[in-house]
């Protein structure tokens, strides 16, 4: 239930508030900016006049908007909003995969809370790494990849044998979670080593991929210890009867 009520949060907000990304006014205003995290102070910027070098036509890109919240927030106000469609049905596909079944686990209040607060931290870790790794704090962030991330670390810890479906070169093949994940983890990692060196890590923040994994992997252990606590009792039972 909790997991469908977010993807349609996120859903709505796209369309709704972000205007299927048109509305900049919204998305730059509440999306995290780095800088406004670390300093707790609102910044907003001019838009940009460039001129393209192939079609020699200006493209204007917008500057930050006002924020009408407190800095922090848009750690929290970020995680529901998209940079496109591709990127708001990417993330939710995962999320639909992967979170009901995180959710049946943990409950539906603890699947929230978990959710929510990973995916905070998340952001917090971006945050962190572009400043250690000197990138643009200026440069907004925003979408539920991180919170995502966490809920795949969830499913990978909670159910590391149950089958994944994946399409390889045009063939649907089962693997287990643990791989399936683990692959999509180091993923992160590489690229994430990769764009480390760039002044704007790619237009992707891998930081909040890698983090929201790491935070989930440890978090989910104290969220769902009561499915894992009788996951073990079922298993100690089965053997005791073989």
């Amino acid at each position: 239930m909790i997991n469908y009520l977010l993807i349609a949060l996120n859903i709505f907000v796209y369309i709704y508030y972000q205007r299927f990304g048109q509305n900049y006014e919204f998305t730059l205003g509440y999306a995290a900016v780095p800088g406004e995290i670390l300093t707790g102070h609102d910044i907003v910027t001019k838009a940009l006049v460039e001129r393209d070098p192939l079609s020699g036509n200006l493209i204007e890109t917008p500057g930050l908007q006002p924020t009408n919240i407190p800095t922090f927030l848009t750690l929290f106000t970020s995680m529901f909003m998209h940079g496109g469609l591709a990127h708001l049905a990417g993330n939710m596909l995962y999320l639909w995969i992967f979170g009901d079944n995180v959710e049946d686990a943990l409950g539906h209040i603890k699947y929230l809370f978990f959710y929510l607060l990973c995916g905070m931290l998340a952001g917090l870790s971006h945050v962190i790494a572009t400043l250690v790794f000197g990138q643009n704090l200026l440069i907004p962030s925003l979408g539920a990849s991180g919170a995502i991330s966490a809920v795949l670390a969830a499913y990978m810890r909670l159910f590391p044998g149950k089958a994944v479906h994946l399409l390889l070169f045009l063939f649907i093949i089962p693997v287990p979670a643990f791989i399936a994940v683990g692959v999509w983890f180091v993923f992160q990692v590489v690229n994430g080593l990769g764009a480390l060196g760039g002044q704007d890590a790619g237009g992707i923040a891998y930081a909040a991929h890698i983090g929201g994994f790491i935070f989930g992997l440890l978090l989910v252990g104290w969220f769902g210890s009561a499915y894992i606590r009788k996951k073990r009792v079922a298993k100690a039972t089965r053997r005791r009867f073989v």
